[in-house]
């Protein structure tokens, strides 16, 4: 069967670093491919990851399925990442022919994007069977701090982000509609929670995250994307650099740890 097709290329998604994908799903599926019960894994011959970024999922799905599962994603620098085989391409304009696919899967992927229907619509289309999601409810994630106030802090930059981006981070369980708008019937939709936790000992990339909040550099990064006047936005940085500068100092004698908790919404349609 012919697999592809030529396409205009476009993408409407953000964009992460590899650094950034890597810490925000460590763990993630440590105890297999929870949610997945309604995906008969033993006909699904060939799969495709949309979005795979550094390749987390595609691993896990390469081992349920026999036989192919394609990672895509636009930048090419994360697919460098992964094992082929890989097709770069953009989430609302796939470079493969109808119905080529027993299930397309994304993580984390409609979220980030402006126009998600775009999207799930080209799933349904090189799809022959399965579409499944597992995306975040940003605004449900929880934080606890050993530093004082840095809950709250981070329950209030949320909302504002959550209130403030050009998409729906807070989609989750949401993706359920969206796959019934492209015809599917739902199977399931099950909630997973992903939790990390940093405390010593700690690697590199916990202390320049601490460094990050201490700056304001961290902050800096979402400012544009949150909802605020100046005024109320330099305030919100400035309590960071205080938790960040509070966190730095816990960590120089080992006392910081904080825990994340952002739950998944896993949502199994079949066409």
């Amino acid at each position: 069967m012919e697999l592809y097709r030529r396409v205009p290329w476009f993408t409407s998604v953000r964009e992460f670093t590899s650094d950034y994908l890597d810490r925000t799903r460590r763990g993630m599926w440590s105890s297999g491919l929870e949610g997945f019960d309604a995906v008969e894994f033993d006909d699904v011959d060939r799969a495709v990851d949309v979005g795979c970024g550094t390749g987390v999922l595609t691993r896990m799905l390469r081992q349920r399925v026999d036989g192919d599962v394609v990672a895509v994603d636009f930048d090419r620098e994360l697919l460098e990442q992964v094992e082929p085989p890989v097709v770069r391409g953009a989430a609302g304009s796939l470079p493969f022919r109808d119905d080529v696919f027993d299930a397309v899967v994304c993580q984390a992927l409609l979220v980030n994007l402006t126009e998600p229907m775009d999207a799930v619509e080209e799933f349904a289309r090189v799809s022959c069977r399965y579409l499944v999601s597992v995306e975040p409810d940003n605004g449900e994630a929880t934080v606890e701090s050993t530093v004082e106030g840095e809950s709250e802090v981070a329950r209030r930059t949320r909302r504002r982000y959550v209130d403030g981006v050009s998409s729906d981070v807070a989609l989750g369980g949401g993706a359920a509609e969206l796959f019934e708008d492209a015809g599917a019937e739902v199977l399931s939709v099950e909630r997973y929670l992903h939790e990390l936790v940093l405390e010593p000992p700690y690697g590199e990339e916990d202390v320049r995250a601490v460094e990050r909040k201490a700056t304001g550099e961290a902050f800096e990064e979402r400012r544009r994307e949150m909802t605020g006047d100046e005024e109320m936005l330099d305030g919100l940085r400035e309590e960071w650099r205080r938790v960040g500068r509070e966190a730095a100092r816990q960590m120089e004698d080992g006392g910081y740890r904080r825990r994340d908790v952002v739950p998944f919404y896993v949502v199994v349609a079949e066409l």
